[in-house]
C-alpha cells in the first residue's frame, strides 16, 4: 500500500481548495437544490458540508490503512490487499471516466470510489464474521456523498466498483483457519472497546440522510 502518496495527494487537493475556494464556490450553488434527505444544520450549512467532504476525502488512506492490518492479523492479507489497492489506484490513476473532475471536487468522486469498494468488502465479513472489515461505519456517508455526486454519474461510478470487486475476496478465503481463528478474537473485549471509538462518519460531521420507507427499501 502508498497510502503516503494517497495524503500527499489529498494535502495537495486541501491547499488548493484553500486558496481558489473552488469547491466552496459550487456548494454555494447548490446547497438550496441538494437532495432533501440530505439535513445540514441550519447554520453554516455550505461550510458543515464542506467539512464533510474534506473530512470524507481524508479518511480514505486511513480506512485503507486499517483494512490492511485487519486483513494482515486475520491471515487473508493476499486476498484483501489486491481489492485495497484497486481503491488506491482510483486516486493514483483515476478511471478515463474521471477525466476533467478537478481539486477536491474530484477527489470527492475518487473517495466515493474509494469508500464504496471497501464497503463491499465490508459487506462480505459481515456475511462470515458478524463483524466489518473495520467498524468506520461510512455507509450513510457514501449514501450523502452519492447524492452529492449526483446521478447518473455516481451510477457508473458504483458500476466501476462492483466490476472491481467482482472475483475478489470470494468464499473460500473466509474458510481459512486463519481467518477463523480471527474470527473468534472478534469477541474480546479489548476489540469491541477499540470499535467503539469509530463512529458514524456522517454522525461525526454534522450531515444526515434522512430516507423515507421507499427511498430506504430501494437504497
Amino acid at each position: 500500500m502508498n497510502t503516503a502518496a494517497l495524503r500527499e495527494l489529498i494535502q495537495r487537493a486541501l491547499q488548493h481548495e484553500a486558496a481558489s475556494a473552488q469547491l466552496a464556490q459550487i456548494l454555494g450553488a447548490q446547497v438550496a437544490s441538494l437532495h432533501p434527505a440530505i439535513r445540514l444544520p441550519s447554520e453554516d450549512a455550505e461550510g458543515v458540508l464542506a467539512r464533510f467532504i474534506a473530512a470524507y476525502v481524508e479518511q480514505v488512506p486511513d480506512v485503507l490503512d486499517a483494512a490492511a492490518n485487519v486483513a494482515l492479523e486475520a491471515g487473508i492479507e493476499q486476498q484483501i490487499k489486491p481489492v485495497l489497492q484497486v481503491a488506491e489506484q482510483f486516486f493514483l490513476q483515476p478511471p478515463s471516466l474521471m477525466t476533467g473532475h478537478n481539486g477536491l471536487e474530484g477527489l470527492l468522486d475518487e473517495a466515493y470510489l474509494a469508500h464504496r469498494l471497501v464497503e463491499e468488502v465490508n459487506d462480505r465479513y459481515i456475511t462470515h464474521f458478524g463483524q466489518p472489515l473495520i467498524p468506520l461505519d461510512t455507509t450513510v456517508a457514501n449514501l450523502i456523498a452519492h447524492h452529492l455526486i449526483g446521478e447518473p454519474f455516481a451510477n457508473e461510478l458504483d458500476e466501476v466498483v462492483h466490476q472491481a470487486v467482482d472475483g475478489l475476496a470470494d468464499e473460500e478465503v473466509f474458510a481459512r483457519p486463519s481467518a477463523q481463528a480471527y474470527r473468534q478474537r472478534l469477541n474480546d473485549p479489548k476489540v469491541e472497546a477499540a470499535w467503539k471509538r469509530w463512529p458514524c462518519l456522517s454522525q461525526q460531521l454534522g450531515v444526515e440522510l434522512q430516507l423515507n420507507q421507499r427511498e430506504h427499501a430501494s437504497a
